[in-house]
């Protein structure tokens, strides 16, 4: 199999009714704009597709979906390659809640691929940055029925049912498909997900859209999605050891795992026949992978490591470097 390099990306940045421009603070950029809420670092869908930066080498420039459909099987491995031929099969986005997401749920991947011949979409929520007051919803508080929450959501009071969390830094939310949830004013937060843009929208506060158009929403659409019970697993927090790695979230979808860098680690990627996306959390430092080649990391960026690469090398440039890192087992 072929030796691609490490791919630095570009996300794709999506301007949305309740986004802000704290998404490029943490990256250490000029502002995309005043109602950036989505950047989507690692995605090969239509229209909103991230692109190599120009430290990729020779893929340089190239879309992720361009990529795919040269270098899939390099990329994924032979056996992700195998399920999903030149689709990546995972998305991976920063979110940036300026003002109140949309209470809302999404499909599984029966409901998905009844309704829109796409898959479900699982979710996972990693905390980056909060402010005084900033909140999750995530889950039911209690169980319900479908008739009760269709009251609720007519009379304006759907978050009444609904389990509320003051995140902090490390702090993660698994949200599987059919799970209620919403992020509050002033949340910054790391998002892996299934390769899908599916949203039923249950309420909006009333909000129009950059149109000034009523957004629409999906409630009987939604009613049928939505699992009624209440779990345990709402929110979870993790502690940093020091030069570890640690798996934050394990489903058929994606694993999600975190590393506190403060000298040197080696992270061999061959080990899982996957793929790896690294996505820094805090600081910046410098990824090289078997060949040698080094790849500057800085917070808020993304590298793309492919299947084919046997082993990677991550030093912080200064002090500490946190690194999410996401694959499929």
């Amino acid at each position: 199999m072929a030796h691609l390099p490490l791919i630095p990306l570009e996300p794709y940045y999506k301007t949305v009714v309740w986004g802000g421009e704290r998404i490029a603070a943490l990256k250490g950029e000029p502002s995309q704009g005043p109602a950036v809420g989505e950047s989507w670092e690692v995605s090969d869908l239509g229209g909103c597709e991230s692109v190599a930066s120009e430290d990729a080498g020779p893929l340089a420039g190239m879309s992720l979906k361009q990529i795919m459909d040269r270098h899939a099987e390099e990329i994924l491995g032979p056996r992700l390659y195998r399920i999903y031929g030149t689709r990546f099969p995972i998305l991976v986005k920063l979110l940036d809640a300026a003002s109140d997401l949309s209470v809302q749920v999404h499909p599984d991947d029966y409901l998905a691929a009844s309704r829109h011949n796409s898959s479900g979409k699982t979710e996972f929520w990693y905390t980056l940055r909060t402010l005084p007051g900033s909140y999750i919803y995530s889950g039911l508080q209690s169980s319900t029925t479908p008739e009760k929450l269709r009251k609720h959501i007519s009379d304006g009071t759907i978050v009444d049912l609904l389990a509320k969390f003051y995140p902090r830094h490390g702090d993660f939310f698994y949200i599987p498909a059919g799970r209620i949830h919403s992020a509050g004013a002033g949340t910054l937060l790391l998002e892996v997900q299934q390769p899908s843009d599916i949203t039923y929208r249950i309420y909006d506060y009333k909000r129009l859209d950059l149109n000034g158009n009523p957004r629409e929403l999906h409630t009987d659409l939604a009613l049928e999605a939505i699992d009624f019970r209440v779990h345990e697993d709402y929110m979870r927090h993790f502690e940093p050891l020091v030069n570890r790695e640690i798996v934050l979230k394990e489903c058929p979808y994606f694993t999600v795992t975190v590393i506190n860098v403060t000298n040197s680690f080696t992270l061999p990627v061959s080990r899982y026949n996957s793929f790896r996306v690294l996505v820094a959390t805090g600081g910046s430092g410098t990824v090289t992978d078997d060949s040698g080649r080094a790849v500057r990391l800085r917070q808020g960026h993304t590298i793309l490591v492919p299947a084919s690469v046997r082993r990677i090398h991550i030093t912080p440039s200064d002090g500490e470097l946190e690194v999410l890192t996401v694959y499929i087992q």
